[in-house]
């Protein structure tokens, strides 16, 4: 195999991955203490600022200074669940 053939093997292989074990955050204002839960964050905004789609409220959130820690999908699903009733 080549080396270019190597490394498609292996962006296609990182890419499978990516799909099978996706990414869940924790995102806290520090203004308010205000927490919401997203699977996607768009950091890429001018300012600093970064823009996701809280998953308990479906709403699109654009904060200009955040705090963002990675999380479990254990911890992610039992955040953004509805209790029981």
């Amino acid at each position: 195999m080549t080396s270019k053939m190597k490394l498609l093997v292996a962006i296609a292989l990182m890419m499978l991955l990516a799909g099978c074990f996706g990414s869940y955050y924790l995102v806290r204002d520090p203004a308010s203490s205000k927490e919401y839960y997203t699977d996607d964050v768009d950091k890429a905004m001018s300012g600093g600022a970064i823009k996701f789609k809280d998953a308990k409220t479906g709403s699109v959130v654009t904060l200009q200074s955040s705090e963002v820690k990675s999380i479990s999908k254990d911890e992610f699903n039992k955040a953004t669940t509805p209790p029981a009733q």
